[in-house]
C-alpha cells in the first residue's frame, strides 16, 4: 500500500491528537465532542461530526486507525482525497443518524411507559438530566425497557467505527476477491463475504439489544450509507459508459 495518503494521514493525526487530549482534559472533551442524545443537556450540533474523532480506549482507537490505514489508503489512491473524505464523513454522518434514531426509539418507549404510569415527561427529563432515575420506573415497564431508555439518554457515542464500516463496504465493492481475516478467527475470507458477515453480526447484536457496550446500529448506519453511495457511483459510472445512450 505504500506510504500514507493525504486524507488518511490527516484523519489519523486528528484522531491521535484528540485521543491524547483526553488525558489532559478528560471529561470536558467527552462532554463537548462525544455524541449525546439530542434531549441531553450536553448535546451540541457539531457532535454529529466531532464524535468520529473521539475514542473510548486504546484498543478502540488502534483497531479503527488500523482499519482506516489498511482499507482507506487503497480507496483514496483510486478516488483522490476529496472524494475519499466525502465518502468517509458521509458514512460517519449516516452512522450518527441511525444510532440516534434507534436511541430515540428506545428513549420514547421507556418515556411513554413512565408517563403512562402518571409521571409527566418534564419531571422525567428533569430527573435524568441530573444523572438520576427512580427505582419505581422498573415497576411500570420491563427492566430491559428502562435500561435501554436510560442508556439511550446517558451514554454518548464515540469513535470512527461508523465511518470505518462505510470504508469496509467500499473496499468490498472495489476489492471483492481480497482475502481478510478476523483476529479471533484466523481463516482467510473474501472481502465480499467478510464484510457482510461483520454487518450481520452487528444486526444480530443490535436487534437482540445485547449489552456489549458497542453502538452496533452506528456500524450498520455507516455500512448502509457506504453501500448506497457505492451503489450510486457504480450505477452512474455504468450509465455514463452505455453504448445506447
Amino acid at each position: 500500500m505504500g506510504g500514507l495518503t493525504e486524507g488518511v494521514k490527516h484523519l489519523l493525526i486528528i484522531n491521535v491528537l484528540l485521543f491524547f487530549g483526553v488525558y489532559l482534559y478528560g471529561d470536558l472533551l467527552y462532554e463537548w465532542l462525544a455524541l449525546w442524545f439530542f434531549e441531553h443537556p450536553n448535546f451540541r450540533w457539531w457532535q454529529v461530526v466531532s464524535h468520529m474523532f473521539m475514542h473510548g480506549g486504546v484498543m478502540h482507537i488502534v483497531f479503527n486507525m488500523y482499519a482506516l490505514w489498511a482499507f482507506g489508503t487503497p480507496l483514496e489512491r483510486i478516488w483522490g482525497r476529496n472524494k475519499f473524505l466525502f465518502f468517509y464523513f458521509s458514512a460517519g454522518l449516516g452512522a450518527a443518524l441511525l444510532h440516534t434514531g434507534v436511541n430515540y426509539y428506545f428513549f420514547s418507549e421507556g418515556l411513554n411507559a413512565i408517563v403512562d404510569a402518571g409521571t409527566s415527561s418534564q419531571q422525567v427529563l428533569e430527573v435524568i438530566s441530573n444523572g438520576q432515575y427512580s427505582p419505581a420506573w422498573y415497576n411500570v415497564a420491563p427492566k430491559t425497557t428502562i435500561d435501554s431508555f436510560l442508556n439511550a439518554f446517558n451514554t454518548p457515542a464515540v469513535g470512527a467505527s461508523g465511518a470505518i464500516y462505510g470504508i469496509l463496504v467500499a473496499f468490498a465493492f472495489m476489492y471483492s476477491e481480497a482475502e481478510l481475516m478476523l483476529i479471533f478467527l484466523p481463516i482467510p475470507i473474501k472481502a465480499k463475504y467478510f464484510v457482510p458477515l461483520l454487518i450481520l453480526g452487528d444486526l444480530i447484536f443490535g436487534f437482540t439489544n445485547a449489552n456489549t457496550g458497542v453502538a452496533h446500529f452506528a456500524h450498520v448506519g455507516g455500512a448502509l450509507v457506504g453501500f448506497i453511495i457505492m451503489w450510486y457511483w457504480k450505477k452512474n459510472r455504468f450509465n455514463k459508459n452505455r453504448w445506447d445512450r
